[in-house]
């Protein structure tokens, strides 16, 4: 009986097209078991290989749900570029928060313009650092705010550090020459306000035959500013100033004077220097 089962086992098959009037044949395939199997296996892989090669190397890809198109890869490449000059402009802010730290401390700036030249970032630090630094500043102001223990006289800042107040707005008439002329002349309508430059007080206020009605006023940092040959002075010696307060009205008195301008000279631990370096007229 099991002799028989195995004689009726089919190994080979026959696929016809016939017509169904004349029973013609038209077409006919004869195929194994296995050959089927090989069949199906290979017209399933050519069909994914079909379809693999039109949605990777021709538009169609663009038909895929999510694919990026043209102006999803140049939005981000433009993002790409604005993070990359973000972060150069936030390493420039860091470099320059640390060197005002530096400066309030009386420590030595850190040279930025050779360091961004270079393209090294010399000051690298974690936003916990950073955090940690901004704290400290502000805790350390307030506690000196809270105790007036803030005494900005007592700091020894660096005159490039310092913001200078224009005394007058004016045309320059002579400039500075550090051996005839240390000091500069600047001509402006007449019954002009002349401010100080900076907070102070007026160490000396009055005439003399050479520049007329002259005044004088001690700064902090070891800085002097003098104004020469005005017509009135509205400070005493000894007063109070604020920078930008008016101290004078210019005009033309003294021997020296050939017509209304500001004699104004600038001194620096001692030495006169060009205020135009410092203060724009």
């Amino acid at each position: 009986m099991s002799r028989q089962n195995k004689d009726n086992k089919v190994d080979d098959f026959r696929l016809d097209l016939v017509d169904n009037r004349t029973h013609k044949q038209l077409w006919g395939m004869r195929f194994s078991r296995i050959g089927f199997i090989l069949s199906v296996v290979a017209a399933t892989v050519f069909i994914i290989i079909l379809f693999y090669t039109l949605f990777a190397f021709t538009p169609l890809r663009k038909t895929i749900p999510g694919y990026p198109d043209e102006s999803s890869k140049k939005a981000a490449i433009q993002n790409a570029i604005r993070v990359d000059s973000l972060e150069k402009i936030i390493s420039r802010w860091e470099l320059y928060s640390e060197n005002l730290r530096r400066v309030i401390n009386g420590e030595e700036p850190l040279q930025i313009d050779s360091i961004i030249r270079s393209g090294e970032t010399a000051y690298t630090k974690t936003r916990e650092e950073l955090h940690r630094r901004d704290s400290m500043l502000r805790e350390r102001v307030m506690t000196e705010e809270q105790f007036e223990l803030n005494s900005r006289g007592l700091r020894d800042l660096p005159i490039e550090g310092i913001h200078f107040f224009t005394p007058l707005k004016g045309v320059i008439s002579q400039s500075y020459d550090p051996a005839i002329h240390p000091f500069i002349d600047i001509t402006a309508p007449a019954n002009s306000v002349v401010s100080a430059v900076l907070d102070g007080s007026v160490i000396s206020a009055g005439w003399s035959d050479d520049a007329g009605y002259t005044i004088c006023i001690q700064h902090d940092n070891d800085i002097v500013s003098i104004y020469k040959h005005n017509n009135k002075l509205l400070k005493e010696t000894g007063e109070k100033v604020t920078a930008g307060t008016p101290v004078a009205i210019i005009g033309g008195t003294g021997n020296l004077s050939t017509g209304d301008h500001l004699h104004f000279e600038l001194w620096y631990k001692g030495n006169p220097i060009d205020p135009t370096k410092y203060i724009n007229f």
